[in-house]
């Protein structure tokens, strides 16, 4: 049996958080991750009663909750808007050490190929407080694969040089947007990837990821790549999932299914290849 448990984002579901949850758990899920942005699950809007019931809601469905979805949208490229951006997601922070979850998921911008690029120290800077602030709080911002190939994001985060900040491994994006082999990938990694979504994709043609995250270009233009279920995309999974054995992985994989006309069928799918893989 391969040490990982498998989880859900629960707003893939497309229904009230409560009910995401609440379907996760119907489906099989040990865990899920909850978008903690804006809305009913943000900081403002969670009370210390509501953080309180949350956690008696997921106990008593048997949930972990595997993390928080923070991604404020854009990153942290923009030194005129990363106050406020820091700001909220030091809120989010604080919410994942109340609701007893380690574990802050984002996307921090495209990261610069050259350190020396003005870009890569605003998002520097920004990412060290982040970090710092995490650390303290026992939390680690982990930040989403795929906008840059991983030595790339390895060397930032060498540079940032924290425990507060790793890496929520996606393989699917790697795939899609950059075209990086997954399971090398992991290795390049391992010391960061504290959790993983469960995704597959395959790249149709290569794009300019700046364009992809930060321009017009929408992150699932069919025109440059497609999301697709589980198995039947660029993932390896028996490779894949062999590495994170290796390292030393024994986390979350967390199912996110950003597209498609039936996401519950397509998470319920994604469960039981899942299954067949970890067990």
């Amino acid at each position: 049996m391969r040490p990982f448990k498998i989880g859900v984002m629960s707003d893939c579901f497309h229904l009230d958080p409560l009910e995401g949850i609440r379907k996760s758990a119907a489906l099989g899920a040990e865990g899920v991750q909850i978008y903690t942005v804006s809305g009913p699950m943000g900081p403002d809007e969670m009370t210390p009663a509501k953080r309180a019931g949350l956690k008696k809601l997921c106990a008593d469905l048997g949930l972990e909750i595997s993390a928080l979805c923070g991604d404020i949208g854009g990153g942290f490229r923009n030194a005129a808007g990363n106050p406020a951006k820091i700001a909220t997601s030091k809120k989010i922070v604080d919410l994942a050490a109340d609701l007893g979850t380690r574990v802050v998921t984002t996307h921090i911008g495209v990261t610069p190929e050259n350190p020396r690029d003005p870009i890569y120290q605003t998002m520097l800077l920004a990412c060290r407080e982040l970090a710092l602030y995490a650390a303290s709080r026992g939390v680690t911002f982990a930040v989403e694969t795929g906008p840059e190939k991983a030595v790339t994001l390895k060397r930032f985060l060498d540079d940032v040089g924290s425990a507060g900040l790793g890496v929520n491994f996606d393989p699917a994006n790697l795939v899609m947007v950059v075209a990086d082999d997954p399971v090398q990938s992991v290795h390049t990694l391992k010391k960061y990837i504290v959790h993983t979504h469960a995704k597959d994709g395959i790249q149709i043609k290569a794009g300019d990821p700046v364009g992809t995250y930060h321009g017009s270009e929408s992150p699932h233009s069919a025109a440059q790549f497609e999301e697709v279920p589980l198995g039947e995309g660029g993932v390896d999974w028996d490779r894949y999932l062999t590495a994170l054995e290796q390292i030393g992985y024994r986390g979350f994989l967390t199912i996110e299914r950003e597209v498609g006309t039936d996401p519950a069928g397509d998470i319920a799918r994604a469960i039981s290849f899942l299954r067949k893989k970890v067990r």
